[in-house]
């Protein structure tokens, strides 16, 4: 088994790939996964590109992406890479430049590395397990917001699929409690940037009602990295067995949690 850092050069090339397609070739066609779910040619040519990449280069080391049809993460997988090819799939079709390729690898359910690169932002974040962070390799840290009515905060898309109405009334309630107590908020489309940016002090917490291990596990990392909390809804820490990704500084942390979810 490489080292980390070995690792972290391979999974910033694996980066390179899809930063590189995504500038260079068109969606392709998009066709539906679900109500309102869509995946483009291109996802899937990246995903294939990657993982025929991180096999020659770490052929020891399980892969899980989810074109591959959204399958579970294994928590008792020794090492795992996990990839989102295109973080923000409906924000690229439409020309949106809010999309990323999110890439983590995964030991035993605990992310230690973490890359996310947003290609037509020109920012790359990352992360190891014990490390600081970094956005195009300068060190980032969550901000220092303390009174939430000055907070920006992000929230995960709203609920498309089978139940989708049941599950936005949660999520209409929780951008009610927000639209009365923070200062903006914000939809940006992509998991990993929901919480890059929050690592990065663009934002100062998220709150996404969903979680999916190839959206969570880089930006999970990286925000951890920076000085922010990851919860659940109970302000337990975050694992791939919560049912939503909370992310905040220290100071926000409770007061936010304690505003949104009340019942």
């Amino acid at each position: 088994m490489k080292n980390l850092d070995e690792l972290l050069t391979i999974a910033h090339e694996a980066a390179d790939i899809g930063s590189r397609m995504m500038t260079t070739q068109a969606p392709g066609t998009v066709s539906a996964k679900g109500d309102r779910d869509y995946v483009t040619e291109l996802d899937v040519r990246i995903q294939h590109a990657i993982r025929d990449h991180l096999h020659q280069a770490a052929p020891s080391i399980d892969f899980l992406g989810e074109e591959d049809g959204g399958g579970a993460l294994d928590e008792t997988t020794e090492y795992v890479w996990v990839l989102d090819p295109i973080d923000g799939t409906s924000n690229f079709a439409h020309g949106i430049p809010l999309c990323a390729t999110s890439l983590a690898l995964v030991h035993r359910g605990e992310p230690v590395i973490g890359v996310v690169t947003a290609p037509f932002l020109g920012l790359r974040y990352h992360a190891t397990k014990d490390s600081s962070a970094y956005c195009n390799n300068q060190p980032i840290h969550a901000s220092n917001t303390t009174d939430l009515r000055r907070a920006i905060v992000s929230i995960g898309d709203y609920a498309t699929g089978p139940g989708a109405i049941e599950k936005n009334q949660q999520r209409f309630a929780i951008t009610k409690a927000l639209a009365a107590n923070v200062e903006r908020i914000r939809m940006l489309g992509a998991a990993s940037l929901d919480l890059a940016w929050v690592a990065e002090g663009r934002t100062d917490a998220c709150v996404i009602l969903s979680n999916k291990p190839w959206d969570m596990a880089a930006g999970a990392l990286i925000c951890r990295s920076a000085g922010a909390f990851v919860v659940d809804s109970l302000a337990n820490p975050y694992s791939f067995t919560a049912t939503e990704t909370i992310a905040a500084t220290k100071s926000l942390k409770s007061i936010l949690l304690a505003s949104i979810f009340t019942s």
